[in-house]
């Protein structure tokens, strides 16, 4: 190796590097890996979802300070670095028809203007490999449609000194591949619920797995299987340091570890972009940058 590898993974809101891909980041920064966290919202209009601290009223008025302090806490459990990208939380509109997203949020932003505060974070420090959300945003939340949007921009215009000049951006620095978080797939899914239903355990799939049949998602092409299941404990961990948007006792912890290990030990991905030659299916997000390193 001659260079520093470097992942950046970017996401919407606090506790969305915790619940998605968490493991993975966990694991390089074991081997020495640079992993830098990028946040483009506060997460300030995000529901306290945590029912012991619903109705609190500190929290309530300080949603913003307190998300911080989980943010800080799941980073160190993590070992990852972490920055804003400074943008206020849309919040997720819900009714019908859907009421209008608030004025200044995240998903009202000028992309081509939103993405060159993300291209000044990878020409800073300069990626091989960004991780970020497909096109419907994981789910579709205007703020990880909005990440997305901003991502593809960001990846190609990082290397372009015209549109996003090196005097206001900085050097330019071009990343070799970009993927997308798919770590909530539809065989993942199945695979744990029939194992758990396959031991007479309950399962907190189910309604899941209706709700997939509901909306006819399409299924993505899985073309990365990373194995960290070494570090599933600490990926729980930092998901719980969002005590607000976590309950310790819900659906996310309800699959004993032994059966996510023998079941499922890896976490997926979406290759969106490559500039390196890598052979499908791969087991490290560096396949075709090791070497080449």
């Amino acid at each position: 190796m001659t260079e520093q590898l470097r992942l950046m993974a970017v996401h919407a809101h606090p506790d969305d590097e915790s619940s998605k891909g968490a493991a993975t980041m966990a694991k390089y920064v074991s081997e020495g890996v640079d992993v830098l966290v990028v946040t483009c919202t506060g997460g300030e209009r995000g529901s306290i979802l945590n029912p012991k601290l619903q109705g609190d009223a500190y929290i309530e008025k300080n949603i913003h300070e307190v998300r911080k302090k989980e943010m800080d806490e799941a980073r160190e459990i993590l070992g990852v670095q972490q920055e804003w990208l400074g943008f206020v939380d849309s919040g997720l509109p819900e009714g019908d028809p859907l009421p209008p997203l608030p004025e200044g949020c995240f998903a009202l932003e000028d992309p081509q203007v939103a993405a060159g505060r993300l291209v000044a974070k990878i020409r800073a420090f300069r990626p091989q490999v960004i991780t970020t959300y497909d096109e419907n945003g994981g789910y579709p939340h205007p703020d990880h449609i909005m990440t997305h949007t901003i991502s593809m921009i960001a990846f190609d215009g990082a290397a372009d000194a015209e549109a996003f000049p090196e005097a206001e951006f900085g050097p330019v620095w071009e990343p070799q591949k970009l993927y997308y978080n798919q770590g909530f797939n539809r065989p993942r899914t199945v695979a744990l619920h029939e194992a758990l239903l396959a031991r007479g355990l309950e399962s907190p799939y189910g309604e899941w797995l209706e709700r997939w049949k509901e909306f006819e998602r399409v299924e993505r092409t899985l073309t990365t299987h990373v194995p960290c299941d070494e570090f599933f404990e600490i990926r729980d961990k930092a998901l719980i340091a969002h005590a607000t948007q976590i309950d310790p006792e819900g659906g996310w912890f309800r699959v004993p570890m032994d059966v996510q290990r023998e079941v499922w030990p890896t976490e997926e991905y979406e290759l969106a972009k490559s500039l390196v030659d890598t052979s499908l299916p791969e087991s490290d997000l560096f396949a075709g940058i090791r070497d080449n390193a």
